[in-house]
């Protein structure tokens, strides 16, 4: 980066904030297509990319002035009724803030970007000179990729425009007002590793580490280095884990005098007494600053779901589809590192309900519907998870056809497909291979990708499950747990050990008859409501040799399958946080925690645990280990 030798903090500064911006100004041009006499939304529009311009030109970044001027001198003529928004001119338009966002990248990774495309400075001055149609027609949009986008060819989802390479790139975090890079604000501050420079909290963007940055490579999340262990606080959360500091360095206080006086022989009732309340305060307080700082890592989705507008107007346009996103819900809060990992998993199913779920405006007319199609996008807090649904008013699917299709493609025999309900039917689009389409194109019909979203959102503990009704359309619904620091679970025993397992795929626990229990196929059933549930015990699962008859049947939830899993005894409710295993990860295993008595406890990985077995030897030198083998 030797062009911005001594500048490497001005360009993170630029490169978090503008990056905010063009996304804000991609959804504001979206919603300019929408309502082109919006006077008000086209000067947000021109002033956001106006802020871009003048960061790049402090910074010399003389490729990225050429295509903002030309960009901004656009915009400046539809504010003057010198031209009139279409179809085609948004296209250029969107072609360059994707360049803009283009060169982010490359600043990112160190050189400065290279000279700009010159079919697309042609396309804006034609634009510019009003004679946008012989450029257009000669130069349709191809494909371009970008190097902090996820490897969509590793999930066989081809991005084919360049503008839906640049929606599906990230984001920095949290939006900001636009403004001029560095701009004072006075209640947010940035939260930056010990190893990195500390910032004032009167700055909107804290210095990045004074290092090469480098664009980041996984979980497809795309963003900047420097901002991914970085994350923006409310200084009114900060306080609040200040002044719980503060408390509980009191009650220590009156716990060490208190300790005092018992080693000096004063064991009267009022001292005693003192010394429960002192226990139950701190208790208190401990559970109230773990709340507190777990709130410093939530950050609304909406830097997530800003994004996806653009997303899905270019993908509409490539199929000649007419296709309006609704975004709800953008201020629920979610742990931060959730909110990189569930990227790739929303993208492919707003690509899905764009491509596979709505019709084009001729089927639609033809089916009596309006022939512009409506996504819809949500998230709401439920109790202790978050849910995000993503809806679409399209052709929905027919179950008897998903069954057909599995068959066909031998993912399952034709007997396990008969024993399938609608519901379960509906499952199968996770399988791997499956797929409806039966021609592949460049946007889907590969079958791999579904099977994808859903292990993704299990890896964060959470749920997928699918609605459709035929001619109605299709809701898919995510459930995540808040945050994946600390974990809800239902500790349980077998084999005369303590184990651990995800609260959120428990239904109910039901005691267990022996006498109800059935042989189906060969393998042991219980009837609960009418519903036909196989029984695994948790001892089976492990290859252990069980000690005694399982007394009590957890009924689970695990993705499409419902079953009962035997246990001995229960220990009860717990809320967790799950450290790794030193050197080994056996099968099942998630990794380990501390029970109150000091022993350990393996927190099981439910779906890695049904794929297939723990060899007993090493889960039993697992448990044989004292619980300071483990590190923590």
């Amino acid at each position: 980066m030797s062009d911005f030798a001594g500048m490497e903090e001005l360009l993170q500064d630029f490169l978090l904030e503008s990056t905010e911006l063009l996304s804000d100004v991609d959804n504001k041009l979206v919603e300019l297509e929408k309502r082109p006499n919006d006077r008000a939304l086209l000067n947000d529009i021109f002033r956001g990319f106006h802020t871009i311009k003048g960061g790049a030109g402090f910074l010399n970044v003389a490729p990225m002035v050429t295509v903002c001027h030309r960009t901004e001198n656009l915009f400046d003529k539809l504010r003057n009724s010198e031209l009139q928004l279409s179809t085609k001119l948004m296209d250029v338009i969107l072609d360059a803030t994707g360049a803009v966002r283009d060169m982010f990248t490359t600043l990112s990774q160190g050189p400065p970007p290279a000279t700009p495309d010159p079919a697309l400075l042609a396309a804006l001055d034609a634009a510019l000179a009003g004679n946008l149609e012989a450029v257009v027609e000669s130069a349709p949009i191809v494909a371009q990729t970008s190097t902090n986008e996820p490897d969509w060819d590793a999930l066989h989802v081809a991005v084919t425009s360049s503008q839906e390479t640049h929606a599906a790139a990230p984001v920095a975090s949290t939006p900001t007002p636009a403004a001029q890079p560095a701009a004072p604000v006075p209640t947010s501050v940035e939260v930056i590793p010990a190893s990195a420079p500390v910032s004032t909290p009167s700055t909107a963007v804290a210095p990045a580490p004074k290092a090469p940055v480098k664009a980041a490579s996984s979980g497809g999340s795309g963003s900047i280095s420097g901002q991914e262990n970085t994350i923006r606080i409310d200084t009114v959360r900060l306080d609040q884990v200040l002044n719980l500091s503060g408390e509980i360095g009191l009650t220590k206080n009156r716990l060490t005098t208190l300790r005092t006086e018992i080693l000096q022989g004063n064991m009267e009732t009022n001292t005693l007494r003192s010394l429960d309340e002192a226990i139950s305060q701190l208790d208190l307080l401990v559970s109230d600053l773990q709340n507190a700082v777990m709130k410093t890592r939530m950050q609304p989705i909406g830097r997530l779901f800003q994004k996806y507008p653009r997303l899905a107007r270019d993908l509409a346009r490539q199929l000649g589809k007419e296709v309006e996103l609704v975004i709800t819900g953008e201020e629920t809060e979610l742990d931060k590192t959730m909110i990189e990992d569930l990227n790739d998993p929303l993208v492919h199913l707003v690509r899905n309900a764009v491509d596979h779920g709505v019709e084009s405006p001729e089927e639609r007319i033809a089916s009596g519907k309006k022939p512009q199609s409506l996504v819809e996008l949500t998230a709401e807090q439920v109790g202790d998870h978050i849910v995000i649904e993503i809806t679409d008013d399209g052709k929905g699917m027919n179950p008897e056809v998903l069954r057909r299709k599995a068959i066909a493609k031998g993912l399952i025999d034709a007997e396990t497909a008969n024993s399938l309900d609608e519901k379960q039917c509906l499952q199968l689009i996770f399988l791997p291979g499956f797929s409806t389409k039966d021609q592949i194109s460049n946007v889907s019909g590969r079958g791999v990708g579904m099977d994808v979203v859903r292990t993704n959102i299990q890896k964060l503990n959470g749920r997928i499950d699918i609605n459709s009704i035929q001619g109605e359309g299709t809701r898919i619904s995510i459930s995540l747990p808040l945050t994946l620091a600390i974990l809800p679970v239902l500790v349980v025993r077998a084999c005369n050990q303590p184990f651990a397992v995800p609260l959120a795929m428990v239904r109910e626990i039901i005691p267990i008859d022996t006498t109800a229990i059935q042989e189906v196929s060969g393998r042991p059933t219980i009837v609960v409501r009418d519903e036909i549930l196989p029984l695994k015990t948790l001892s089976g699962l492990l290859n252990w040799e069980a000690t005694q008859k399982p007394n009590f049947g957890v009924l689970m939830q695990s993705a499409e399958k419902s079953f009962i899993l035997a246990v001995d005894s229960f220990v009860g409710r717990d809320d967790v946080v799950i450290k790794p295993l030193q050197n080994i990860r056996p099968k099942g295993v998630a990794g380990a925690t501390l029970s109150g008595d000091g022993s350990v406890v393996l927190v099981l990985d439910m779906e890695d645990l049904l794929a297939g077995q723990l060899d007993n030897a090493t889960a039993g030198s697992i448990m044989a280990r004292n619980a300071d083998n483990y590190a923590y």
